[in-house]
């Protein structure tokens, strides 16, 4: 792997890709060292401290700690995200955008990631507007003037913008995905302070040597599984009908319908977890409610440490990723496809008998891909309610994202290398 590193550093254009990405992720990483004017940045970060359990805290991990901080990037990339996810099923309840993302080709492309961008903008105003309130409201401001409040959301407005545009610009001239190297960049940032806090619960007492050792296989039993399940698919056989045009004969070679057993990614998750976390986040603004009343016993239950907590998550996650998967993998527009393409599956007609057992091999799937999901989010929480430790709720989110984001960037540069015929990491 380090001599494939060597060769791949050794490729000019491949260099400049790497050192172009790692000086977009500085500017990033910058970006989060530089707060707002104005906020409390200790007050702010003792008042999130105790909300890792609520929306908050999954905001805060995934901006890598700038949001605890208010830094000019405390948004990060989720209004990007929010909006892409938005204009995604806009695409499919809207017809126009429908026809625009089939049938418009690049030009096409480009509408929507205009739209999407404006949505983002959109977005950011709200959310800005949002974590403006929040920390005035719980008096975590120095200031509270027109002109402080102007500053403060038009920096977090700007910020999320700028992080956006240099997504983009990672994608186009570094290597893989440049918003989900973003995210990756930010989530990773924080080991060294959860190592950091491990570190010192040890030496305090608050938390046993066998707790850590239990989080540290979780986490490695995590990666080993994500890692198995990322490159797993069920592949299909479809063959295609030989044709004469002229004297040279077409067709008649086999092929595969790869069908992938994570199709949805992290989605399911982020957004069951956001479900999931309404009722805690609310009851987090609100007065702790007496015990014995209706109140308490709620707060109770969907806390993150509960069973019932842990049931309605784990169902949640199996009905988001067969939402996200009847999106993304269309039976009938599939078998269509076949069909005009002169393929076909053997042992099955073309037509409506393709379609039907393409939706029936994708529900299988798709029920694996989903328990698999429920099992990776429920795990951290299980080993946090064991070690007592309750910021382990989102781990599981963490995990999924930087070793999915991790796998893409590899068979991005193996693809690259590929190209110039260099043995790469895959093999």
């Amino acid at each position: 792997m380090i001599q494939t590193i060597k060769k791949a550093w050794g490729i000019p254009e491949l260099r400049k890709k790497i050192v172009f990405t790692a000086l977009i992720l500085l500017i990033f990483r910058i970006g989060n060292a530089i707060p707002v004017p104005w906020v409390d940045t200790k007050l702010l970060s003792d008042y999130l401290s105790s909300m890792s359990t609520t929306v908050l805290g999954l905001y805060d991990v995934m901006s890598g700690g700038a949001f605890a901080q208010a830094t000019v990037f405390a948004l990060g990339v989720q209004p990007y995200i929010n909006s892409s996810i938005i204009i995604q099923l806009l695409t499919i309840a809207i017809p126009a955008l429908e026809r625009l993302a089939r049938e418009g080709g690049e030009e096409g492309k480009k509408k929507i990631q205009s739209i999407t961008r404006y949505a983002t903008v959109a977005i950011a105003i709200l959310q800005g507007w949002g974590y403006y309130a929040l920390m005035k409201s719980a008096n975590i401001l120095t200031d509270t003037g027109f002109w402080p409040a102007l500053v403060i959301i038009v920096s977090f407005i700007a910020g999320s913008s700028f992080v956006m545009w240099m997504g983009e610009q990672i994608t186009e001239f570094g290597i893989g995905n440049g918003i989900s190297i973003i995210l990756f960049a930010g989530i990773l940032s924080r080991v060294p302070s959860m190592v950091s806090s491990m570190s010192i619960s040890l030496r305090s007492g608050a938390m046993q040597w066998w707790h850590a050792v239990l989080v540290v296989i979780g986490i490695l039993a995590l990666i080993v599984l994500i890692t198995w399940v990322n490159g797993a698919e069920r592949r299909i056989p479809v063959q295609y009908a030989k044709r004469q045009v002229g004297r040279k004969m077409y067709g008649g070679q086999a092929s595969t319908l790869p069908m992938k057993v994570n199709m949805s990614g992290v989605l399911p998750i982020i957004f069951a977890q956001s479900i999931a976390m309404i009722i805690p986040t609310v009851a987090a603004f609100l007065p702790a409610p007496e015990k014995g009343t209706f109140a308490y016993s709620l707060v109770n239950a969907v806390d993150s440490k509960s069973v019932l907590y842990m049931i309605i998550y784990f169902l949640m996650i199996i009905a988001f990723s067969y939402f996200y998967a009847t999106i993304q993998f269309n039976p009938i527009e599939i078998s269509n496809n076949l069909k005009k393409n002169g393929g076909f599956i053997p042992g099955f007609r073309p037509g409506k008998p393709t379609a039907d057992f393409i939706k029936k091999v994708l529900n299988k799937v798709t029920l694996f891909g989903a328990i698999y999901l429920g099992v990776v989010a429920i795990l951290p929480l299980l080993i946090g309610k064991i070690v007592n430790v309750a910021a382990l709720s989102i781990g599981g989110t963490s995990v999924i994202i930087v070793v999915g984001v991790a796998l893409e960037t590899v068979q991005a540069l193996e693809s690259q290398m590929l190209m110039r015929q260099y043995k790469g990491f895959l093999e």
